[in-house]
């Protein structure tokens, strides 16, 4: 396949784009910093901003599926941020027919009693979780071919194993009591549902 990948140089993105490569699709690398992304076979680096629809619509005319790993970091401003980017990309999902795969946010899911994991994020990322959760709820609302895959409590950089657990908009608890992912394994679970959907205009999780 061809992806077009958003936010390829990213801690979660670098290693969508790395598990990508290992599977022999051919990725469309759209950075603000091409520069940042290591020269390999199955890749191009190219500039591009999420904000530009215009700019994005054409790359992922090209591509078989528009793959954003952009967080709500840019301005300080996540909800801003959040809402701008996924306008944006709502947009180029329309204009081209392309699915839409997002790297979502662990603060859309629900905790196991049904209650929103966004209010009880550590305060530093509770701002970040909540706008998240809007942009679901935004894709939700619009009559766009998305879907959204929210990481556990915690991603890390870590260990590629292979064994996880899928779940849907409830949070996913090990036997320790703990809700988490490596990067590395939410990238191959991303990959997995982009070489074979199973999850159409919804959420869904990854976790041990």
């Amino acid at each position: 396949m061809k992806i077009l990948l958003i936010g390829a140089s990213g801690m979660i993105g670098s290693r969508i784009l790395k598990e990508a490569l290992s599977r022999g699709h051919a990725v469309v690398a759209g950075v603000r910093n091409p520069e940042k992304i290591e020269a390999s076979e199955g890749v191009e680096a190219i500039t591009l901003d999420i904000n530009d629809t215009k700019a994005v619509a054409a790359q992922a005319a090209q591509a078989d599926v528009i793959v954003s790993a952009v967080s709500p970091r840019n301005s300080g401003d996540p909800y801003k941020d959040a809402l701008s980017f996924a306008q944006s990309l709502i947009e180029v999902q329309r204009q081209t027919g392309k699915r839409l795969v997002m790297v979502g946010g662990g603060g859309t899911l629900h905790h196991p009693d049904g209650s929103p994991v966004a209010p009880t994020v550590m305060e530093a990322y509770r701002d970040e979780a909540k706008a998240m959760r809007k942009v679901y709820g935004l894709l939700v609302s619009e009559d766009v071919d998305f879907t959204f895959l929210a990481p556990s409590g915690m991603i890390m950089p870590g260990e590629r194993t292979g064994t996880f657990r899928i779940g849907g908009r409830t949070v996913l608890i090990d036997d320790q009591g703990k809700s988490e992912i490596s990067a590395e394994d939410y990238a191959i679970a991303l990959i997995d549902e982009v070489e074979t959907p199973k999850h159409f205009r919804t959420v869904f999780t990854v976790g041990y």
